[in-house]
């Protein structure tokens, strides 16, 4: 029904909510009467809930509005018990109070990237595909990954590619960025990929590819993603009605700590 989360070196997780069964597991039991999934995706999460909590009401949070379009479309059938919300995970106690809900007995939160944004070229997410260099989730947000790319001094780059990608040659990178900005600007996903290859090497079989870290470490900063995450996993459980439960599924070292 739905699309969930692919990793850049193309790892098949289309159309299957990435961990749908430990999901329904988890949070449909015991009898919800209110879910939250706080990032909703394209809905893959959300219907499956549904489908096992048939008394649930369901609040549906996302800031990716083309996301939303589409679990609109995928959640048709339980519209009458589905409220959608565009908005940041990390807001989640205002927005469960503007939607009247004091308390939530299952919380869900996919930090994973969906694939409708990675396979949108024109969103700039992925080195795969040559596009502009935008990344954001919301396009209400100002920053671009272009605005980083061609404006952030290299000390400044280098630092986002050592904390948010642990990249191990991030001072490379970011050097090899300033010289070929001083020329022209920067634009695309292609040309920034070629960059990564010139500064540490090309993609050797059986690895990941060189930009993988430089682009994630772009979309997190771009994005606030583990500033946000801070804040959601402060003010989350609060939000849970007693014996709730609260579910966040992780994909890399930074989450995971977190």
């Amino acid at each position: 029904m739905s699309f969930a989360a692919m990793s850049e070196d193309g790892a098949d997780r289309l159309h299957v909510p990435v961990m749908a069964v430990e999901v329904v597991e988890l949070l449909s039991a015991p009898d919800p009467l209110v879910i939250v999934d706080a990032t909703l995706g394209a809905g893959g999460h959300a219907a499956a809930m549904l489908e096992a909590a048939p008394r649930a009401r369901m609040l549906g949070v996302d800031q990716d509005a083309v996301a939303l379009a589409h679990a609109r479309e995928v959640l048709a059938p339980f519209e009458d018990r589905v409220t959608l919300v565009q908005a940041n995970f990390a807001e989640i106690s205002s927005v469960m109070r503007d939607a009247g809900i004091a308390h939530a007995d299952a919380i869900l939160a996919d930090l994973g990237m969906s694939s409708l944004a990675l396979d949108d070229a024109a969103r700039g997410f992925s080195f795969r595909l040559d596009g502009p260099l935008d990344m954001r989730m919301d396009q209400r947000a100002p920053l671009r990954a272009y605005d980083l790319v061609n404006e952030e001094p290299e000390a400044e780059l280098a630092r986002i590619f050592r904390d948010y990608g642990e990249e191990r040659m991030p001072g490379r990178i970011a050097r090899t960025i300033v010289e070929a900005r001083r020329r022209r600007r920067i634009e695309t996903t292609g040309e920034l990929r070629a960059l990564v290859e010139r500064a540490i090497g090309p993609h050797r079989r059986g690895g990941i590819h060189p930009a993988t870290r430089t682009f994630q470490a772009l979309r997190i900063a771009v994005n606030h993603e583990l500033d946000s995450l801070e804040k959601f996993l402060r003010d989350a459980p609060a939000m849970l009605a007693p014996g709730g439960r609260l579910a966040i599924i992780a994909y890399h070292s930074l989450e995971d700590r977190a």
